[in-house]
C-alpha cells in the first residue's frame, strides 16, 4: 500500500507533500484507523536513560516539528517518537524551496532552518497525548538568537517542555542555523552543558521528576574532536546522546540532481559515515552514557549495524519516508536478533 502512496507524494513538491503526509497520519489516528497501515511490532523493552522504551526504533526529529501528528505515527510501531526541533519563539525557517528528494540515491537535503510555530503552540499540542510510548522534545535556538546567549533559549525551552517531555533533545548540530554547530566544541560546548544540567536540576527539583537530557551531534567530526565531546558529556553527566544529525559532505550525491544543494544530507549516503562515530564514541564513552543511532537506516542491516557499533536504540527519518511503516518492523526485528544473540554468547 505504502509503495502506491509514495507515487504520489513523490509526484508532489517535496514540503507539501511532507504536510499532506502529516495531516493525514493525524486524521488516520484520530478516525482510529491505523490498523489499516501497519501491523502490531512485538514488545522488546529496552531501557534507556532509565526509560523504558517498548521498542528500540524511535522516529528521529525533523520530521514533526510541532508535534502536529506524533500520536499517529507512533501508532504506526515507533516505541519512541522525537518531535521539533522547536524554538522559544515562532520562526519561518528558510526560503523555499528548502526540501529536496535525491531518489536515486535514497536521499534528501534539507536547509529548514528550525522552521517551527514556537514552544507554545507545541506544549498545547503535546498535551493532547494519546501516544504511549516515550515521547521525547529536541529543542534548538532562535536563528537571530547570537551563539554566546545560545542556553538562554535552550533553557527557556527546557521550562516549557519539562511537564511533558520523557526526555529532551539539545541539539547544536543542524548546519542549517548559522553558528549552531560551534556549540558542539570547547567553552562553547562546556558553557552549553553547563546551563542545560543547572536548569535541569532545577526543574527536577521543582517537579519531583527527572527528566533525562540528550544532546545531538553531527556526523562531519571525528578523531580528538570526538573525544573531546564524549569527555564534555561524561563531566556534565549527560543522559544520552543522538548520533548523528545530517551531513554537510555531499561528495556521494554531487554527480545527481540536487546534489549541490545548500544544506544537510540524510538518507543511505549518511549510513557508513553515522556508524563510524557511533563506533568511536562508544569507545570513547565506554558504555558511561548511552547512544541512540541515527543515519542511513533503510533496513533491517543498517539497523543492526547501529547497534553492533555501539547504539542502544535507534531512530529512523528518511529511511521512513522512502519505505513507510514497514521499515520500523524490519529495523526492530533485526535489532531483536542482535540482541539475542548478545544475551546468548
Amino acid at each position: 500500500m505504502y509503495s502506491q502512496l509514495r507515487k504520489a507524494l513523490f509526484a508532489l513538491d517535496p514540503e507539501r507533500a511532507h504536510h499532506l503526509s502529516l495531516d493525514a497520519i493525524g486524521a488516520a489516528e484520530r478516525l482510529g484507523l491505523m490498523s489499516l497501515f501497519s501491523k502490531p511490532i512485538a514488545d522488546d523493552p529496552v531501557e534507556l536513560m532509565g526509560l523504558t522504551l517498548p521498542n528500540p526504533v524511535g522516529l528521529a526529529a525533523g520530521l514533526d516539528k510541532n508535534a502536529q501528528a506524533f500520536n499517529g505515527l507512533g501508532a504506526l510501531g515507533f516505541g519512541f517518537v522525537e518531535v521539533g526541533t522547536v524554538t522559544p519563539r515562532p520562526q519561518p525557517g528558510n526560503p523555499q524551496p528548502r526540501l529536496f528528494r535525491l531518489e536515486e540515491a535514497d536521499a534528501i537535503i534539507n536547509r529548514m532552518g528550525f522552521n517551527n510555530e514556537g514552544v507554545d503552540y507545541l506544549v498545547q499540542r503535546v498535551k493532547r497525548r494519546r501516544f504511549g510510548g516515550v515521547l521525547g522534545i529536541n529543542v534548538g535556538k532562535n536563528f537571530d538568537t547570537p551563539v554566546e546567549r545560545a542556553a538562554d533559549d535552550y533553557c527557556l525551552c527546557m521550562d516549557k517542555v519539562y511537564p511533558y517531555a520523557d526526555y529532551i533533545t539539545a541539539n547544536v548540530s543542524s548546519p542549517n542555523t548559522k553558528g549552531l554547530r560551534d556549540l558542539q566544541f570547547g567553552e562553547s560546548l562546556n558553557r552549553l552543558l553547563g546551563a542545560i544540567k543547572d536548569k535541569q536540576a532545577q526543574l527536577a527539583q521543582q517537579s519531583d521528576r527527572y527528566v533525562p537530557v540528550a544532546v545531538k551531534i553531527a556526523p562531519d567530526i571525528e578523531g580528538d574532536a570526538i573525544a573531546q565531546i564524549a569527555e564534555a558529556l561524561c563531566e556534565f553527566e549527560l543522559d544520552g546522546v543522538i548520533a548523528t544529525n545530517t551531513t554537510i559532505d555531499k561528495s556521494a550525491v554531487k554527480h545527481l540532481p540536487h546534489g549541490n544543494e545548500e544544506g544537510g544530507l540524510s538518507g543511505r549516503p549518511l549510513q557508513q559515515k553515522s556508524t563510524k562515530v557511533i563506533a568511536q564514541l562508544a569507545k570513547e564513552l565506554s558504555g558511561r552514557i548511552p547512544i541512540i543511532g541515527v543515519g542511513g537506516i533503510f533496513d533491517g542491516e543498517s539497523a543492526a549495524e547501529k547497534i553492533r557499533a555501539g547504539a542502544t536504540a535507534v531512530q529512523i527519518y528518511t529511511g521512513f519516508i522512502y519505505r513507510g511503516p514497514e521499515v520500523i518492523r524490519e529495523a526492530a526485528d533485526a535489532i531483536a536478533l542482535v540482541r539475542r544473540s548478545g544475551a546468548a554468547s
